[in-house]
């Protein structure tokens, strides 16, 4: 009985030993506050440039837009809008 007890201790002794060893050398590493920084930097210019990209694009179209619709154009497109709210409103003139 005392030899399975002297058994037991020891196993156990080196088990916990193995255990706390395997802890101090692994697992994550604590970031520093600069290196916070500077990952918190670099993502918020990322968007930002994202950002400007996106404006530039909308710009572009809405520039688009505005040069294709001439006088005529916005002409046609008025009368055929009238049109469409006489049909509507089932209204014949």
């Amino acid at each position: 009985m005392k030899l399975i007890r002297f058994i037991f201790v020891i196993g156990f002794t080196f088990f916990c030993a193995q255990v706390n060893a395997q802890d101090n050398g692994k697992g994550p590493k604590e970031k520093s506050i600069q290196s916070e920084r500077k990952l918190r930097k670099a993502l918020k210019k990322e968007a930002k440039e994202k950002r400007r990209k996106e404006k530039a694009e909308q710009k572009a179209i809405k520039k688009h837009h505005k040069r294709i619709q001439t006088k005529k154009v916005r002409k046609r497109m008025k009368k055929s809008k009238k049109k469409a709210m006489r049909n509507n409103e089932n209204k014949k003139s």
